[in-house]
């Protein structure tokens, strides 16, 4: 049963020193934990809205209507597990690697999605637009701001490593990031490339190396392999749509 003075420590955690100025007269009224009830509903509420909103997952497919037959190597029961979020009580890091369209941008926004509803804070990204950003950056200053808008999420999201090639000073960046993020914060990389070939996404930057070591240190590396399913998908709504076009009008 919640006392008056339950009542009390939530009114002040709400900061409501309007009706902490009356407690000794309103305290005791039964509409008083109506409304606190309320305001921490509310607030509760707003807190999940901008947390999403600043997360910029954008459109996804939940993890429950995904084909798990399509991909020809899928660990389920090891994606599944991580939308318990547990990795992150470690500050432990997620790579998926795998071809383009098996499902890997998809699972990184469920985490994303699943991470804000949990209560905490997630930045969905992809690798050109952060290290663009970043790289843009005019002024040591400048470069903190936009350094702290992608260290300061619980949960880091980088999508689609490996699709373009990039110099040196965008290498230096990425490790910088995923250095101060190191064994405080954890970060979700999907990769259509081995490690071993990050060489060709930066091009003589000496710092792959470390870079891929500072990463997969206390990380889970899952492989996805298959066909793209978005081919697939489309493959599938060109046939209906040939099909139609020959039906007797």
């Amino acid at each position: 049963m919640t006392t008056n003075d339950d009542f009390k420590r939530r009114a002040r955690a709400l900061q409501l020193y309007g009706l902490l100025a009356h407690w000794d007269e309103a305290g005791g009224q039964a509409w008083v934990g109506q409304l606190i009830e309320w305001e921490e509903a509310i607030r509760q509420q707003r807190s999940h809205e901008r947390r999403l909103r600043a997360a910029r997952i954008g459109r996804f497919k939940p993890l429950c209507n995904f084909d798990w037959s399509w991909p020809k190597t899928c660990d389920r029961e090891a994606i599944e597990s991580l939308m318990s979020l547990e990795f992150m009580q470690d500050h432990s890091n997620i790579i998926l690697i795998g071809p383009n369209g098996v499902g890997k941008t998809m699972i990184a926004q469920n985490l994303a999605h699943q991470a804000v509803i949990r209560g905490t804070t997630a930045l969905f990204t992809t690798a050109s637009h952060a290290l663009g950003e970043l790289a843009a950056a005019e002024s040591d200053a400048a470069l903190r701001r936009k350094m702290k808008h992608y260290t300061h999420p619980e949960l880091l999201i980088i999508d689609e490593v490996g699709y373009l090639r990039y110099g040196e000073r965008h290498a230096d960046l990425l490790f910088d990031l995923i250095s101060q993020r190191y064994e405080k914060k954890s970060t979700i990389v999907t990769t259509n490339l081995p490690f071993v070939e990050w060489n060709q996404v930066f091009p003589n930057a000496a710092c792959v190396v470390t870079l891929v070591d500072r990463l997969v240190h206390h990380a889970d590396v899952i492989k996805l392999e298959g066909e793209s399913y978005r081919l697939k998908e489309a493959k599938e709504r060109g046939t209906k749509g040939k099909k139609k076009s020959e039906e007797p009008k």
